[in-house]
């Protein structure tokens, strides 16, 4: 793991890294919430079985993952798990989508 990479990143530095690109957005609420609403480009991994299915959807220990959730709090367990378990360039987004919504995108449904 990259010492110099932080556990969280904040929505201004994470918005330029949305799909497409190399970077994958990882959405570890359940999917009651998902459906509520979610950042385009991500992926659904409910913390609920995250482990099994990040096992088996994360192949590539080394790509650039953002996780996230309502408010950052599951999505920093999911992102310490990864770092533990080898996955090398992995990021929280700090204040979850509930931040995402309030600063960058006001028309996102909130809850």
């Amino acid at each position: 793991m990259s010492d110099s990479l932080p556990e969280e990143i904040d929505v201004e530095s994470a918005a330029p890294l949305l799909p497409p690109g190399t970077t994958r957005w990882i959405d570890c609420r359940e999917i009651d919430e998902w459906h509520i609403c979610h950042i385009a480009g991500a992926e659904l991994l409910p913390l609920s079985n995250f482990v099994e299915e990040a096992k088996r959807k994360l192949a590539d220990p080394d790509q650039p993952l953002i996780v996230y959730c309502h408010h950052g709090v599951r999505s920093l367990n999911a992102t310490r798990w990864l770092r533990s378990n080898g996955y090398t360039h992995v990021q929280s987004l700090r204040g979850g989508i509930d931040h995402w919504a309030s600063t960058l995108d006001p028309e996102m449904q909130r809850y």
